[in-house]
């Protein structure tokens, strides 16, 4: 299974969901309306709703949409690697050092990121995917039918260190080790093979 493939947004779009984000983050979904959208993405009224198909839907669909985008990109970072453990202690790490580099995106997913559209997105993406491949392979050691459960352990373990991180508690670093560690041993790693993998450098996030 590879990630969803949504058609790439067009420059307005783009700026309209980048401000939908920011706005979000900081007021919350039910405060944000679209004469403070438009005007924090520096747009007319009538270029968000030319641009936004459904204005109510527009929470759901920028979270999707984030996870899908950071999702193919982590998908890039793993050119080279197969192992699905590797491949987790990357990802987990990536989406945690974002948090530290792009505060904003950090806050929205910290504080969004258990959304019924997000998790969605999670489950029908590289993540669930990696975890499935992981079980059948052997290379895991829980069963098939806790897989959602370990899918809702990575995501809320991967945003609380979000929160720790941008809350000044840990570096980025120190979190998305510390957390790669815990899942890995959660999925029956060794806990030696669990720390080398958690700390390995980090490829580019393209």
């Amino acid at each position: 299974m590879e990630s969803s493939q949504p058609a790439a947004l067009n420059p307005v779009r783009r700026r309209i969901h980048a401000a939908a984000m920011k706005l979000f983050a900081e007021q919350g979904v039910t405060q944000v309306t679209v004469s403070t959208l438009a005007a924090a993405a520096g747009v007319a009224r009538g270029t968000v709703y030319s641009n936004v198909q459904d204005i109510d839907g527009l929470f759901e669909e920028v979270a999707a949409e984030l996870v899908r985008e950071m999702v193919d990109r982590v998908m890039l970072a793993f050119a080279g690697t197969d192992d699905v453990a590797r491949r987790l202690a990357i990802g987990v790490r990536l989406y945690i050092r974002r948090a530290h580099e792009e505060p904003p995106w950090g806050r929205f997913m910290s504080r969004f990121g258990l959304s019924m559209a997000s998790l969605q997105a999670v489950l029908t993406s590289d993540p669930a995917f990696n975890l499935g491949a992981g079980i059948a392979s052997g290379r895991y050691h829980i069963r098939p039918e806790q897989l959602r459960a370990m899918v809702g352990m990575l995501t809320g373990s991967t945003l609380a260190a979000m929160v720790a991180v941008l809350e000044g508690h840990q570096t980025w670093r120190e979190a998305g080790s510390d957390v790669a560690e815990f899942l890995l041993v959660a999925l029956g790693l060794d806990r030696a093979e669990a720390r080398e993998l958690a700390r390995l450098e980090l490829p580019p996030l393209n």
